[in-house]
């Protein structure tokens, strides 16, 4: 699939719909200066047909509601909807007439769908009409009526993706569209065929990066702003496509082991799930747990099982769990064309706040569908996927809601098309509040992330009303969630940031996880390795039930940079279990570290040094000053008068962090402290730490690092910032020894889970186990000694130190 291809097409059609959609309103006396009667009859000297002052008038009542720009993006994007579904099904020969409605046999930009139009078989066509615009030669006028007429005749198959006829959208439908610059013809000619067809390299995937894509460019303007969002930029800002290759992991470790855990004779289908992780040999005491929750389990055939993806998109996860379900099915004697009835019907859920994503998971799934069987258009059998329409905290709050009963089903009323309306309105809400009262053996998922910061205040209100231990970001309340909706024993798969198995704000929630629920399989990728978002994440399963001893297995693919490396590095250890980067863990030695990281690659006896004292222990972390203006009281050492360096009361040393750089070094800044800190301490935005632990000896470090950081001594004089600040050891004899540690391997182990970001701040420092030798003490001390004596020489012999005496190869 060309990707590159797929996104530079949909930016592009995001842009030219827009345009087309707003000439077309101009031609009907709308634009965003107004629109002069609402109920116009008569429109640049043109008498509107009924329908086109009825279609009109419905569109300045959406203006009015939401906006120009607003409702001209809603306009353009149903009709990019709709092209990329039709693209979809002709070529894969899914429309009920088996004509192409944009391109001909050899798939060039031609339509078929002209070509002896009038023996055409299509629903509610009109051939008087068709013969009236032939007769007249109008082919662009005929072929608008075709293609409206089209998607009017799909709305009884897919009424959820095809609207009835009627709606502004045709009167909005964009001009020209036969031309070989239009919309159409991109389409058909900038995107391979092949890339739709699922007899060969397509998948019903295209749809959602065509999504992902088209909304690309508002996604980048609302994330760049860095501001507090609103609650209609919430689906927009927080949705991403997920990459194949993590679905199948999360799908194949969940409901894959699900399957396998209650049909121990069905392991052959693993040899279709290259992502399943086996689990490691269990202590027998283990296998004995396993066999008691595996035996309660209440799956007897395919058709027990319920899997939901609450917050689905446009379907990713939920249709590779159709395809790992037809192969259950398929092994258990079904036909497939029954099986995929009964995957609609009983097995696949999904929930999305979004409408147009919704759409697209609902097209793709009878897609999926209509693969397996023929006639899945004509049986009335729709997916179990929903979205909020006409339920205001559904909108706002999604499948966060909990939801212990959603009431009686709605009735349907007879009589009047507005009854109807509100019947089918009710009954959406009534499907969404029973899919949240339900219970799941499988849930999968990739949640929305927000940073608390940036929630819109409703949301946020809701969050520390519902979520208080999870507040951080909304993917931490859906951990709460997820596990509410599945049932005990049961399986979740999720794809978050990885920062909740490690940093100091997500303490009570990894608790939670640990002591609620057994990982099973996790990958960690490497930082920027998540194709949609340069965030670090971690692809990861878990039973719903916590199991004392079992293992999970682990891949920690931090080493291998750049997203190609990721799958097939994943699939390298999924191979071989003696793979230097994968692991076996069980849960019960997180608990031993201080915050309980789960840091699944250490060993048992690191664990264990955590029994001892900590760094934080003998020492602190103290002065941390902050200018606010560093400009005015910051200089390198050589800009200032030589004669004024270290003079009373002057021109202080000011450690500032820096280039990695151990035992010395980086001493280059100097402090304007005239007058004992005068102006200094009377600047407005300065923050000055406690006075007497200026010029204390200590170490300091480099808060900010992209890789390692590294520990340095300061002498007495100087004053650390915040990007540097001290340590300040009441006792000065335990200085250098805490310095070598500090430096060793063993600490830069220990901080890959304490401090797995960029910040390497005093709170994990604080953790590291300290453990002192009275027989080592005075030969480290000596070592360190030597090695800060090495490091200074080595500072010395280049002239950006104020030591410098002569370059060492003169």
């Amino acid at each position: 699939m060309d990707k590159n291809a797929i996104q530079k097409y949909a930016i592009w059609a995001r842009n030219e719909l827009i345009g087309q959609v707003k000439q077309r309103a101009f031609q009907y006396g709308i634009s965003d200066k107004g629109y002069s009667e609402e109920s116009a009859s008569v429109i640049n000297g043109r008498v509107l047909t009924p329908d086109e002052k009825r279609q009109r008038q419905d569109f300045v009542h959406e203006i009015q509601k939401n906006g120009f720009e607003q409702a001209v993006e809603e306009v353009a994007y149903t009709w990019f909807n709709r092209f990329v579904a039709l693209r979809f099904m002709e070529v894969n020969d899914y429309l009920p007439t088996h004509v192409r409605v944009f391109s001909d046999a050899s798939g060039s930009f031609n339509p078929e769908i002209l070509k002896d139009v009038l023996h055409l078989d299509l629903e509610g066509l009109n051939k008087a009409k068709v013969s009236e615009l032939l007769n007249a030669n109008q082919t662009e006028e005929l072929y608008r009526y075709l293609l409206l007429t089209q998607c009017n005749a799909l709305n009884v198959a897919l009424p959820e993706m095809f609207e009835k006829l009627g709606s502004y959208t045709e009167m909005l439908l964009p001009n020209n569209i036969l031309k070989q610059d239009s919309v159409l013809a991109h389409l058909v000619n900038d995107i391979e065929e092949n890339d739709f067809d699922v007899s060969k390299s397509g998948q019903v995937e295209i749809i959602g990066w065509m999504y992902q894509y088209y909304n690309a460019e508002p996604k980048d303007t609302l994330i760049n702003a860095r501001s507090k969002y609103k609650m209609p930029d919430v689906p927009f800002v927080t949705q991403l496509f997920t990459s194949d290759w993590i679905v199948r992991f999360m799908v194949d470790n969940t409901l894959g082991r699900l399957w396998l855990d209650n049909n121990l004779g069905a392991s052959k289908l693993k040899s279709n799930w290259k992502y399943y992780l086996d689990e490691a040999e269990q202590m027998l005491e283990v296998v004995e747990q396993l066999h008691v929750l595996r035996s309660q389990s209440p799956i007897k055939s395919p058709e027990d099982i319920k899997l939901i993806d609450p917050c689905m998109g446009s379907g990713h996860i939920l249709i590779y769990a159709f395809d790992v379900l037809m192969q259950i099915y398929e092994s258990e004697g079904y036909k497939p064309r029954d099986a995929a009835k009964l995957i609609l019907e009983k097995n696949l859920y999904g929930l999305d706040i979004d409408h147009r994503a919704y759409q697209l998971a609902y097209f793709a799934l009878m897609m999926k569908a209509r693969y397996y069987y023929r006639r899945i258009f004509i049986e009335n059998i729709q997916p179990q996927v929903y979205h909020p329409a006409g339920f205001a905290d559904g909108e706002a709050y999604g499948s966060l809601l909990k939801i212990d009963d959603p009431g009686e089903m709605p009735n349907p009323k007879d009589g009047q098309q507005t009854l109807l309306e509100d019947y089918e309105a009710d009954l959406r809400v009534w499907n969404f509040k029973r899919l949240l009262a339900q219970k799941y053996d499988v849930v999968v998922t990739n949640p929305p992330y927000m940073n608390a910061g940036y929630m819109p205040d409703r949301l946020k209100a809701f969050i520390l009303d519902n979520y208080s231990d999870y507040k951080s970001d909304l993917f931490a309340a859906y951990f709460q969630q997820v596990k509410w909706l599945c049932k005990i024993n049961g399986h979740i798969g999720l794809l978050s940031p990885y920062v909740w198995m490690f940093i100091n704000s997500y303490e009570k929630l990894r608790n939670f996880m640990i002591t609620q629920s057994t990982i099973t399989a996790l990958v960690q990728l490497e930082y920027n390795a998540f194709e949609s978002a340069c965030i670090p994440v971690a692809a990861f399963t878990i039973r719903n039930q916590y199991v004392q001893g079992l293992t999970g297995e682990y891949i920690r693919l931090s080493a291998f940079k750049g997203a190609d490396f990721q799958e097939p590095k994943t699939l390298e250890a999924i191979e071989n279990p003696e793979c230097e980067y994968r692991y076996t863990a069980s849960s019960e030695n997180y608990t031993k570290i201080p915050g309980s990281p789960v840091a699944y690659w250490i060993s048992e006896s690191i664990c264990n040094t955590f029994t001892n004292n900590c760094i934080g222990s003998i020492c602190a972390q103290k002065t941390r000053i902050s200018t606010g203006n560093n400009d005015l009281f910051m200089r390198k050492w050589h800009e200032i008068n030589a004669d004024a360096m270290f003079t009373p009361n002057k021109w202080i040393p000011c450690p500032k962090g820096g280039e990695y750089r151990k035992w010395y070094g980086n001493v280059d800044i100097v402090l304007d402290y005239a007058d004992n800190g005068f102006a200094l301490k009377n600047y407005i935005g300065a923050m000055l730490g406690r006075e007497e632990f200026f010029f204390k000896q200590g170490i300091t470090w480099t808060v900010i690092s992209s890789s390692q950081t590294s520990f340095r001594t300061v002498e007495t004089g100087a004053i650390c910032d915040h990007k540097g600040p001290l340590i300040y050891f009441p006792d000065a004899t335990n200085i250098y020894y805490t310095l070598g540690l500090l430096n060793s391997v063993f600490s830069e182990r220990v901080l890959e889970f304490l401090a797995p970001t960029i910040g390497f701040e005093w709170g994990a420092i604080a953790k590291i186990p300290l453990i002192i030798s009275e027989q080592e003490f005075s030969n480290i001390d000596i070592l360190v000694k030597q090695c800060i004596n090495t490091s200074r020489t080595d500072w010395d012999s280049f002239e950006t130190s104020w030591d410098f005496k002569r370059h060492p190869l003169i």
